[in-house]
């Protein structure tokens, strides 16, 4: 029987920058395989612009933690020999990488150039505040300890078309590159006139050099590592022709089933809808509006109507499209896009991702291992692991909802022949609790069925028809399903 896949974003913001999470990775492979995880989501695996950085600041794309550049050999989370050894040992046991990809902006240059820019208004970044002027910039990429080797390719400011800070005045602002053909691209997000910028040295995809050279990188970090697939990082700022051709030229060289999935971080489904035409459907989106729902239910107890969770959202309208997730590293406590779930409401959540029949599931490091930083916050390991362990071995077949109940909200999975004791009935509530009378299959009458949760303790019995009641305590979530686990 084909198992449930489950995708695992492997970090979150405040690991140790102690150069060990390529180690830790490959150490736990066995045993996230044997909780069901499919494939990882690992971090930016590419030299940043400093040791402690997380990967979003890139310097070196083609220094995996090889070269002694910007204060260290490794990057914050290991060497790129642990880097390969982590990937092996997660493909040994079955489980599928995706490395997540940073490709709209550059840091750390190795100089500055004098170059002409043009200031323009935060707010609204089609309006010219300044006449041009010179600005000192950090904009010059020469890679001084990799030598040339991989590529020879250098960066000047003609690459880029927008930086945020002037050397010679010390001064920040957004500064847009003067130059032939320059200026932002018409092809990405409109919040704020024209999103192509968002931080440090901007990339230029207009520039055909630029589109050559990443493409080629591209390809060569899946030939060096062997991936299979991309998370691609901020792209509502990256002209979306370019990731299409990207995401074409990738699976043209290394196979159709090479997968994507981009981060646009927008709220509403149409900003998402547009995105995907624009690429073609190349690509899965992450549910950002799915995110925000789960997000309100947490924020809003009772007053939330948990028969409305899903309008609106990706997973709904494009289900082959959509990676649902509950909280990532941007949305932790303190972070750039803080919109932390509830710890209450946190297992309901999960459970309306894993356990049902739409969307491609992702699960937070922080929501399994606990995260650390300013607002640290413990994992939840134990209830995480007995909804994985439903997903894998129960929620099968077809899907009837009942969701009648602005409170409390159920669903069955009527199993698959194969599986004869897959199969379950889950409940939600967000006020006083409750129960739900949901159908689940005659051929399950007479079963005996607990729930996995282990937030009640009833044994229930399914009727001659097929028929049971299945309760729920006040905040909670049950899974119900027969407790014989083995074929």
């Amino acid at each position: 029987m084909e198992r449930n896949n489950t995708i695992m974003q492997f970090f979150e913001w405040h690991l140790e920058p102690d150069g060990s999470h390529w180690r830790r990775l490959k150490e736990t492979a066995t045993e996230l395989q044997e909780k069901g995880i499919s494939s990882i989501w690992i971090p930016p695996v590419t030299k940043a612009s400093s040791p402690e950085n997380n990967g979003y600041a890139p310097y070196d794309l083609y220094d995996l933690g090889e070269f002694n550049q910007k204060g260290s050999t490794r990057t914050k989370y290991g060497t790129k020999q642990e880097l390969i050894e982590a990937i092996a040992a997660l493909q040994d046991v079955g489980i599928k990488v995706y490395i997540d990809v940073v490709m709209n902006h550059k840091a750390g240059a190795d100089e500055t150039e004098l170059i002409k820019v043009i200031e323009v208004d935060q707010e609204d970044r089609n309006e010219e505040i300044s006449e041009p002027f010179e600005i000192e910039a950090w904009t010059k990429f020469t890679f001084p300890g990799r030598k040339g080797k991989y590529s020879s390719f250098e960066w000047g400011y003609e690459h880029f078309n927008g930086t945020d800070y002037d050397e010679k005045t010390e001064k920040s602002g957004i500064y847009k590159i003067l130059g032939d053909n320059k200026g932002w691209s018409k092809h990405v997000d409109d919040e704020n006139g024209n999103y192509d910028y968002l931080m440090l040295a901007d990339i230029d995809y207009e520039h055909p050099e630029v589109k050559k050279e990443m493409i080629a990188w591209g390809k060569w970090l899946i030939d060096t590592l062997n991936c299979d697939g991309y998370r691609l990082d901020a792209i509502k700022h990256i002209n979306h022709h370019f990731i299409r051709e990207f995401a074409e030229e990738m699976r043209k060289h290394r196979g159709d089933d090479f997968y994507f999935v981009g981060e646009v971080w927008k709220t509403h489904l149409h900003a998402c809808q547009k995105y995907l035409d624009h690429v073609d459907y190349q690509i899965d989106l992450f549910d950002v509006p799915l995110h925000y729902k789960l997000y309100e239910a947490s924020k809003e107890g009772s007053d939330f109507d948990l028969t409305s969770i899903f309008d609106n959202t990706l997973v709904k309208a494009h289900p082959k499209n959509a990676v649902t997730f509950v909280d990532n590293h941007d949305t932790q406590p303190q972070e750039s896009l803080e919109s932390w779930v509830e710890d209450w409401f946190k297992p309901s959540a999960y459970a309306l991702i894993l356990l049902r029949k739409d969307g491609n599931p992702c699960l937070f490091y922080g929501d399994y291992y606990g995260i650390s930083g300013p607002e640290p916050e413990e994992g939840k390991q134990e209830v995480l692991d007995r909804l994985l362990y439903a997903r894998y071995d129960k929620a099968y077949g077809e899907q009837h909802d009942y969701f009648d109940d602005p409170n409390t909200i159920g669903w069955v999975r009527l199993g698959v022949n194969e599986h004869k004791h897959s199969g379950c009935a889950v409940v939600i509530s967000n006020g006083e609790g409750g129960e739900k009378r949901m159908y689940v299959g005659e051929r399950k009458a007479g079963q005996t069925w607990v729930d996995l949760t282990n937030s009640r303790d009833d044994q229930i019995t399914i009727e001659e028809n097929g028929y049971a009641t299945f309760p729920v305590n006040g905040g909670s979530v049950s899974v119900w399903a027969c407790h014989h686990s083995k074929e």
